[in-house]
């Protein structure tokens, strides 16, 4: 038995003779119908969006993968998942007893050959001072300064080859690229790894976007810069804003969605990577009267609602304006003004004119 059903109770009723004769000592009075909290709603001032509705996943906006440049042994790491780093800090430590070596080697490559560019650079101006002079033959001056090319030719291939190793030897220091907080860490002490095997995982919590999904046929309405309201996994009723920062031009071609992303300010690193959210673009606002949508009857001719007047159950037509699929409420334009107290859910089968009383939440009837 429901609830309004079962306060249903009648203040005071006449009871006939034995014979069938009216006894004037007593009066009929109209039964009245006690209506709980949940029965009732009352008419109240509200913002109301509409828009596309969506769901997708809540992620970092920069999220860095390192992997490995060189093959090695993993000889330290010095961060863990959940932890704070700051930009260039070091994160690992490859063994580079190899690369070193070459790295000395290639410094005295660049030495040897700078003294061998710089002697052939003497000799070059040397006979061309000779060759201005007639003491010696274009041939043997071209000879020269061919040599001197070469040997500068081997200068730079040798300074070409020393940067080559020292940035294979800075490779052996793993560092975070900005400030952020470490996701994941794929390797160990020990761990002997291979060009490009995954070592760290660093986002930075303090800008997250949401990529969601809209249908095809929804996405005219949508564009960058619209507001989104949405709500995560985890964290309740508790609603989070903000902006579509891209579109994709391309529709998923097997499911006509449009992929969609937006941006908002993370700035206290709450909120979390992952989660799924749902919520919706909103294209439209507006603030005015609502009621729940379940008060709106839309079975006559024009939409109506059952209002309690005086005391009494009666039908009011209404205007019926936006409507808020997300929070379940519509936009009433007129019929009816703030504190009016309109019948919901099984109550609603009251016909105009019942007399009803209204109880407080906390009235209980046993």
């Amino acid at each position: 038995m429901t609830r309004w059903r079962a306060r249903c109770v009648v203040v005071s009723l006449g009871v006939a003779a034995c014979g069938g004769g009216h006894d004037p000592g007593t009066t009929t009075r109209t039964p009245v119908v006690e209506l709980g909290a949940e029965n009732v709603a009352v008419v109240r001032v509200d913002t109301l969006r509409a828009g596309p509705v969506i769901s997708g996943t809540l992620t970092p906006v920069r999220v860095a993968q390192l992997r490995a440049q060189l093959a090695g042994s993993v000889l330290q790491t010095f961060a863990e998942q959940g932890q704070p780093v700051s930009a260039n800090q070091l994160l690992v430590r490859i063994d580079a007893t190899a690369i070193r070596d070459a790295y000395r080697s290639a410094q005295s490559g660049v030495a040897a050959a700078q003294l061998a560019a710089t002697v052939a650079e003497a000799q070059r101006r040397r006979y061309d001072t000779l060759f201005a002079a007639g003491a010696i033959s274009d041939h043997d001056r071209e000879l020269i300064a061919e040599q001197a090319a070469q040997a500068e030719t081997q200068r730079t291939n040798a300074v070409a080859q020393l940067a080559q190793v020292a940035q294979q030897l800075a490779s052996a220091d793993v560092r975070s690229p900005f400030k952020g907080v470490v996701s994941a860490r794929d390797v160990n002490v020990g761990d002997v790894i291979q060009p490009g095997m995954p070592l760290y995982s660093v986002v930075d919590p303090t800008v997250m976007q949401l990529e969601a999904s809209v249908p095809a046929d929804r996405i005219a309405a949508v564009t960058v810069g619209a507001s989104v309201t949405f709500t995560l996994g985890g964290y309740g009723t508790r609603t989070f804003d903000g902006r579509i920062t891209r579109i994709n031009p391309v529709a998923d071609p097997t499911t006509r969605q449009v992929e969609v992303f937006a941006g908002l300010p993370n700035p206290g690193g709450t909120l979390i990577g992952g989660l799924f959210a749902t919520g919706r673009i909103v294209t439209t606002t507006a603030r005015g009267l609502t009621v729940p949508a379940s008060a709106i009857d839309a079975r006559a001719l024009r939409p109506g609602v059952l209002r309690v007047r005086n005391g009494k159950v009666e039908r009011v037509d209404v205007a019926v304006g936006l409507r808020d699929d997300l929070a379940e409420r519509v936009e009433i334009t007129s019929g009816v003004a703030v504190g009016d107290t309109l019948l919901l859910g099984q109550a609603q089968a009251l016909s105009p004119g019942t007399a009803v009383r209204v109880m407080p939440a906390t009235d209980v009837h046993l």
